[in-house]
């Protein structure tokens, strides 16, 4: 792991200007204000605006394709996430653009990476039911052959920007006889299609997400990605990246783990609590001047540190885990106030401990279920067999 500093060239440096003023014009007060409220985690005028700019299929393309240099990159990286540009559609898009590109028939491609790059389209995640857990190859929605379509029945959770997006990258049950893996068929799925019911959830730390109906929806032929019943062949691209399981380059410039961004939330909260220690009382008393408070603290910045120097799969794990065990004790530490939200009088924090806390137990399970992780590591790091839930056999009378 390599911590040296990097120095900017001048051209990477008028880069880094470059952004930086592009972003504090789109991404306001009022885009933020409004992206709380919302909790969308989206933006269409700022999407389109990065679209516009050339910033989307730049960040979307390698190097050699004419996208970012590593360096730039990371700038840019590292710009969005100080101007809190909203961000998460983008995420899944970039997820599904990619097996689109991969496994998608040729006018489909044609159809859906130029606006995908102008911003225009956007595309969510179809995998969690109602019913299921993390293990989304027990799916049940089902997609049946009609000639040259497919007519689609069932019910996804967890379905995030449905309500901004065009398409959703869903995957189906195409042949329930078939062992699990071995039934799944994925299609980017329009979501103007008749049929389809959006309904918004609102999760404990604020976020909108979606469940979504299918209702005899019939999808052309051309939607299918990759073969029928080859689904996981072409789900597994994307589900490698979204846990953290994929290499990440030597050079540096990549985050240690996946989930940096929202690890940026506990920093933050860190550092608010913090610096509200320092400031004396009616008496003139410090809060951090008490041992038992700089020990909290301590311990709380040690253990940040640790989640965000913890490289792969591993920091997925470490970095949501710390966040629910160090937030409880930061709004503690900063006393009553803390139950405040942002942006209301009385803070000591800007509430910024609070909304930690509230958006920790998500972080466990965005992507899967912390269990589900440990799991992935005992078996595919440690050679550990898989874990066996059912109930203990009875002993013979």
């Amino acid at each position: 792991m390599d911590f040296s500093t990097v120095e900017l060239s001048d051209e990477d440096r008028a880069f880094r200007t470059e952004v930086r003023e592009f972003l504090n014009t789109h991404v306001t007060d009022e885009v933020r204000r409004r992206d709380r409220e919302t909790g969308d985690n989206f933006d269409e005028g700022v999407h389109l605006a990065l679209g516009a700019a050339g910033y989307l299929e730049k960040e979307w393309k390698t190097e050699e394709d004419g996208g970012f240099t590593r360096v730039r990159r990371r700038i840019w990286q590292l710009e969005k996430r100080r101007a809190h540009v909203p961000w998460v559609t983008w995420g899944t898009t970039q997820l599904v653009a990619r097996s689109v590109q991969a496994s998608g028939k040729p006018e489909l491609v044609d159809e859906v990476l130029p606006k995908v790059f102008s911003g225009h389209v956007r595309m969510c995640l179809g995998y969690t039911e109602p019913e299921g857990g993390s293990d989304i190859a027990t799916c049940k929605t089902r997609a049946v052959r009609d000639g040259d379509q497919w007519v689609i029945n069932g019910a996804k959770m967890f379905t995030t920007g449905a309500h901004n997006c065009q398409y959703v990258f869903l995957i189906t049950n195409t042949d329930p006889e078939a062992p699990k893996h071995k039934s799944l068929s994925m299609f980017l799925v329009p979501l103007d299609l008749p049929g389809i019911e959006i309904q918004g959830i609102r999760t404990v730390d604020g976020d909108r997400t979606n469940i979504v109906y299918y209702s005899d929806v019939r999808v052309d032929d051309k939607y299918l990605l990759g073969e029928a019943n080859g689904g996981w062949a072409v789900l597994r691209g994307p589900l490698d990246a979204e846990h953290g399981a994929v290499p990440s380059t030597p050079d540096g410039l990549d985050d240690v783990a996946i989930m940096a961004h929202q690890a940026g939330f506990m920093s933050a909260a860190l550092d608010a609590v913090a610096a509200s220690t320092t400031q004396p009382d009616a008496r003139g008393r410090r809060r951090i001047d008490d041992g038992a408070v700089a020990y909290r603290l301590g311990r709380s910045a040690a253990r940040l540190e640790a989640a965000l120097s913890t490289p792969s799969i591993f920091g997925r794990v470490a970095q949501a885990q710390t966040m629910r065990d160090i937030g409880p004790d930061l709004m503690d530490l900063a006393g009553p106030a803390s139950v405040l939200p942002i942006e209301t009088d009385g803070t000591l924090d800007d509430g910024k401990s609070e909304y930690l806390y509230r958006f920790a137990p998500l972080a466990g399970i965005y992507g899967g279920t912390l269990e589900v992780f440990r799991n992935m590591i005992a078996q595919h790091v440690l050679g550990l067999g898989k874990p066996n839930y059912s109930p203990p056999k009875k002993k013979a009378s």
